[in-house]
């Protein structure tokens, strides 16, 4: 039987173009250091890449 990771189900978005969004790194604290241009950049969050998008597929069986 096929299961769906929860990990990834908590950490993984989908897109309309079935492709997979995740939060970007170095955003969550010591902001104070950081430019806006380097806040601003990590707004949206990061396309996941081809070969990570197979794996999360492989978790992500119903999805």
């Amino acid at each position: 039987m096929l299961k769906t990771r929860s990990w990834v189900k908590k950490r993984v978005k989908v897109t309309w173009s079935w492709k997979f969004k995740v939060a970007q790194s170095f955003k969550k604290h010591l902001l104070s250091n950081k430019s806006k241009k380097a806040k601003g950049r990590n707004k949206y969050g990061l396309v996941v890449s081809a070969t990570e998008t197979k794996k999360i597929k492989a978790q992500l069986p119903f999805a």
